[in-house]
């Protein structure tokens, strides 16, 4: 691994419109954080690395990834994202300059399942070898693990904090309870604590956080990154009816179509994209980046031509009637 971490430094470099840098703990993110879990899968190395550059080019510095990524592929065994990543990194000696978030504890890893304190402690020095360096900014406990105490992956995760091997930890896919509990852990024991919570969210799932979760993230002050921030690409706009769109996502995304919720959504959004000559996908990242405690939502884009609907999410600020109007399709 290549040693570039410098203990004095308590934030990464803000991104080339700092106006629009958020805050992860000690982390300062840009507005759109870019998925990984298209590199090694839809995306090669080739095209990941084009994907990548353009990104940061464009003033974005968080990206997202998982050491189960992209295990459901045929002949993939987790971690793909990953070494893409790291060699990304090595390639453009940037690694200072990046926010680099990776998980741990999915049920669908081949091998490393779950949040016990000797899975957490493999997963990450394998998670650091692929991404080529000594540090991941912020590390998720990818899903909740309830056979495991609280107490027992917090400690964990505070050690490795106290060894330099993480900056900052964050939560996915867990209860509002657990949430809690966690949080309360962390505060009477004096132990690293989450800064920040992945969860499903978007214009068509809404449910998936509003309500209690969100309300115990605005109640500790988590910033909230939101997954699937498109529905699988269905809030770029390109799934109408009629329509035939080539992509490994395309059935999960067309279901979509099949809901009134769905149709509300598609004609709100392109009502305001349309007034506002903005593509289909910046409204709905930035009605998410609007909502309250979120910070920075997910995309992922597989090629460089997919990425300037998602960087525009930085400068677009939706009116009070284009929330509204997306509020009411939505509900």
């Amino acid at each position: 691994m290549t040693s570039t971490h410098n203990p004095t430094v308590t934030a990464a470099a803000a991104p080339a419109s700092s106006s629009c840098a958020r805050s992860l703990g000690s982390l300062s993110v840009s507005a759109l954080s870019l998925g990984g879990n298209v590199f090694g899968w839809t995306a090669d190395e080739a095209e990941s690395f084009a994907v990548l550059d353009a990104y940061v080019a464009g003033g974005g510095n968080f990206i997202d990834t998982a050491d189960v990524y992209s295990a459901w592929v045929p002949g993939n065994q987790g971690g793909e994202s990953e070494t893409v990543i790291g060699n990304w990194l090595a390639s453009r000696r940037n690694r200072s300059d990046v926010v680099i978030a990776t998980k741990v504890g999915a049920p669908s890893h081949p091998r490393l399942k779950g949040l016990s304190a000797a899975t957490i402690k493999s997963a990450v020095d394998e998670s650091l070898t692929r991404l080529r360096t000594d540090y991941i900014d912020l590390y998720y406990t990818h899903y909740d693990d309830e056979s495991v105490e609280v107490g027992e992956f917090l400690t964990t995760l505070d050690d490795l904090v106290k060894a330099g091997k993480v900056r900052e930890i964050a939560a996915s896919n867990i209860s509002a309870a657990r949430l809690e509990e966690s949080l309360a852990f962390s505060a009477r024991e004096g132990l690293a604590r989450y800064v920040a919570l992945q969860p499903h969210y978007n214009l068509v799932s809404r449910d998936t956080y509003e309500g209690e979760l969100a309300d115990v993230a605005a109640r500790h002050g988590l910033a909230a990154v939101p997954y699937y921030a498109l529905a699988s690409g269905f809030l770029t706009g390109k799934y109408r009816p009629g329509a035939t769109v080539e992509s490994a996502r395309s059935a999960k995304a067309a279901t979509y179509l099949s809901t009134d919720r769905g149709r509300r959504v598609l004609e709100a959004l392109t009502t305001v994209a349309t007034a506002r000559s903005a593509e289909p996908a910046t409204v709905a990242l930035a009605w998410l980046a609007a909502r309250p405690t979120v910070a920075a939502p997910i995309a992922s884009a597989r090629t460089v031509a997919q990425l300037p609907a998602l960087l525009a999410v930085a400068e677009l600020t939706l009116t009070e009637a284009e929330l509204s109007l997306l509020n009411d399709a939505s509900a």
